[in-house]
């Protein structure tokens, strides 16, 4: 919860380098948290729904969570392709058909640049004091 939280309160930074630990566990509670918004959303139109359809609801604050966690997204994917090494200009490889999502997969799992890049320190290494 650590790691999704940094990443929260990190949403609008786009410079500097995030761990693979960073990206994958926020990526997995945002996967969990899109799953609970979506049939806590479902039951409450479900209760609150005097008909037998479904009133919508589920989806309805699916997309307000995806909307809040879009820019804290980004931002991690940014970070975490500077670790590797790369520019931002790498989120658009993902708007390829199917090869796209499985080379940002890739470089999602690669370790980072051991040492200094260009976008900063290594988030690995302890800053010395």
């Amino acid at each position: 919860m650590h790691w999704y939280l940094t990443v929260l309160k990190k949403y609008a930074v786009l410079n500097g380098r995030a761990q693979r630990m960073e990206y994958w566990m926020f990526t997995l509670f945002d996967t969990l948290f899109t799953v609970l918004s979506f049939v806590v959303g479902t039951l409450f139109g479900n209760l609150l729904s005097e008909s037998e359809l479904p009133s919508g609801l589920g989806f309805g604050t699916l997309l307000c969570y995806l909307f809040v966690v879009l820019m804290p997204k980004l931002s991690v994917t940014v970070r975490r392709l500077h670790d590797t090494g790369r520019s931002a200009l790498w989120l658009f490889i993902g708007l390829i058909p199917g090869i796209g999502t499985l080379v940002m997969f890739v470089l999602m799992v690669l370790d980072g640049e051991p040492g200094v890049n260009e976008y900063g320190p290594n988030p690995k290494v302890a800053p010395s004091v």
